[in-house]
């Protein structure tokens, strides 16, 4: 039988600190949505560094988000974190500094993924958004052997 355990919040916090990418789920057109997502954890928050678009547009119309990370090994080795939170979008140019600080850190190129199908009402294709998580609640788990307990 897999033995499976809880993650404790300190393991949750460096697991997210070291992967950076996961599936994140937002609700599009009134149903639930998921697309594989790059992030950026910093003091018990996420940023999320997007181009406008569909995923834009949903998460400002609903700002509740669901974040899944996953780290698998084989079938009995792996670690997952679930993240819930409410996703908001940077708007004062200090808070966006300093998230573009971070962003840099880990993404020297500052280049988000960008649909090359979508532009704005003004023709732009490369408009760029910031969301910060607030996690309301993070949960994880993993198999005997890969915790760093």
């Amino acid at each position: 039988m897999l033995d499976i355990d809880e993650m404790g919040q300190e393991e949750i916090q460096g697991f997210l600190q070291q992967l950076g990418y996961g599936h994140l789920g937002y609700i599009h057109e009134g149903k639930p949505y998921v697309m594989p997502m790059h992030y950026y954890f910093k003091d018990s928050d996420i940023y999320l560094f997007t181009t406008e678009g569909m995923k834009t547009h949903d998460i400002d119309a609903n700002p509740e988000i669901c974040l899944q990370v996953e780290e698998i090994h084989d079938p009995l080795n792996w670690r997952s974190v679930i993240v819930t939170g409410r996703a908001d979008r940077l708007t004062e140019q200090q808070d966006i500094d300093r998230a573009m600080e971070l962003i840099k850190a880990r993404n020297p190129t500052l280049s988000p993924a960008i649909n090359r199908t979508w532009s704005d009402s003004w023709g732009r294709a490369e408009a760029i958004a910031i969301y910060r998580i607030h996690p309301i609640e993070m949960t994880g788990r993993t198999t005997d052997g890969v915790s760093s307990h």
